[in-house]
């Protein structure tokens, strides 16, 4: 019996936007040129007809945008979401352009690799696809040791961690349609395994780490939920302990009215919720750990080298193991707590495209700072970056000549003052003579 009410699974034979003047062929199994041939198609959730206007509406809205998609079925995942309310949809889309330049999701496969603490201990694999051709990612939740990957990242590592996540899922997506003509997915099926979950994990914050462990799951629901709008077909909970009720209802008011009734919560009750995943996960795409006929190529049947299932942490990847050493060619500022708590450094841009190159780690906790060009605009926003657990590195391209400053705020500490050790330096483009 699951734990908390879902709507019954009814597969239609509607399909997605384009296909909605027609049922189109009943697929049932993949071709031998790949193409997968679903055994059903997914109920697109709102009537595609009276959906055009608010579609044409938005582009109209965001045409000054650079869109990483323009298609229909990408303009209308933010309508759905915000009850097709053509301006919230369009300020949620904004945002999340913004949010997309800041935290550069763009080229973030490209530019970012995960550490070994994550590739090792944070659960998280695609397995397959389900019946309606929708990849399917499972996360071992309960077997994570929330506690020790939180004590061996810093914040920048946990959100970067989750941005390429999230656009390893939209690759993914992309790759599955990339396979196959005609129908076109864009959502996903995730399976969240609670065996093991532990309330410990969620309420304990490490010392030095980015937060507790409930703070790292809500912030991980929040960043998926405004940013990939409408992005899961199907969501399983799989033996979830008698706390969760109360766990969820922390989780229901982040969600969007149309994704609730896509959630199936089930408790520890293999047999239930193991018909509940094979009535729309094909049993050869599914490990036989959870009940398919999947198997790693050594028979091993949780499929490590597709999913691994989280673990302990060894307390050698723990970061206050290693905390940073003010180097030799560092200058030092020292910074009041409270009120006045910021101090501003300038440092002048002849040459256009030069680079200003920063490191700098701190004293007594972690410290705010940003870097602002001549016009005061926020070219590295303000974040609190965990300078007291590792040393901060990066850069950024001047593309204008003209003064640039440096900003390291603590206003946000009543009591602790803070020491910063830095260096920062001006580097000519290449091409400069």
């Amino acid at each position: 019996m699951s734990v908390t009410d879902a709507r019954p699974f009814r597969p239609t034979q509607s399909t997605f936007f384009q296909q909605s003047a027609s049922e189109g062929e009943k697929y049932k199994r993949p071709d031998c040129n790949g193409n997968l041939k679903l055994k059903f198609q997914v109920d697109r959730g709102y009537d595609p007809i009276k959906a055009e206007p608010a579609i044409q509406q938005l582009r109209n809205a965001v045409a000054d945008c650079k869109l990483i998609d323009t298609s229909e079925e990408y303009l209308v995942k933010w309508l759905i979401v915000q009850d097709f309310d053509v301006d919230r949809a369009e300020r949620m889309l904004r945002q999340s352009l913004e949010w997309r330049r800041v935290s550069g999701a763009d080229d973030i496969l490209d530019s970012y690799a995960p550490s070994d603490v994550l590739r090792q201990y944070f659960s998280m694999g695609h397995i397959g696809n389900d019946r309606f051709g929708c990849p399917v990612f499972v996360c071992g939740l309960g077997r994570m040791d929330i506690k020790g990957l939180l004590s061996s990242l810093t914040k920048k590592d946990f959100y970067n961690y989750l941005t390429w996540m999230f656009e390893t899922f939209s690759k993914t997506i992309q790759e599955v349609n990339n396979k196959r003509t005609g129908y076109r997915t864009t959502r996903q099926t995730l399976v969240f395994d609670l065996d093991q979950f532990s309330m410990m994990n969620l309420t304990t914050k490490p010392a030095g780490a980015v937060m507790n462990g409930g703070g790292a799951i809500v912030a991980m629901i929040k960043y998926y939920l405004s940013n990939y709008p409408d992005s899961f077909r199907r969501i399983f909970v799989i033996n979830a302990p008698s706390i969760f009720p109360w766990v969820f209802g922390f989780i229901k008011p982040l969600l969007a009215q149309s994704d609730v009734p896509k959630i199936k919560i089930f408790n520890s009750n293999k047999k239930e919720w193991t018909s509940a995943l094979l009535e729309e996960i094909d049993d050869e795409q599914l490990p036989t750990y959870y009940g398919g006929n999947m198997t790693d190529p050594d028979g091993d049947p949780k499929c490590p080298r597709k999913l691994n299932m989280g673990g302990q942490v060894p307390h050698s990847f723990y970061l206050r193991k290693n905390p940073p050493i003010a180097k030799d060619y560092m200058e030092t500022l020292n910074i009041s707590a409270g009120v006045g708590g910021k101090k501003k450094l300038k440092f002048e841009v002849v040459v256009p495209h030069s680079a200003i190159r920063w490191e700098f780690m701190t004293d007594g906790g972690d410290i705010g700072f940003r870097v602002l060009n001549k016009n005061a605009e926020e070219i590295v926003p303000l974040n609190r970056v965990d300078s007291h657990i590792i040393m901060e590195e990066g850069q950024v391209t001047c593309n204008e000549p003209g003064q640039y400053v440096f900003q390291f705020d603590n206003t946000y500490s009543y009591l602790r003052k803070k020491k910063v050790h830095y260096h920062i330096v001006v580097d000519l483009p290449d091409n400069s003579q």
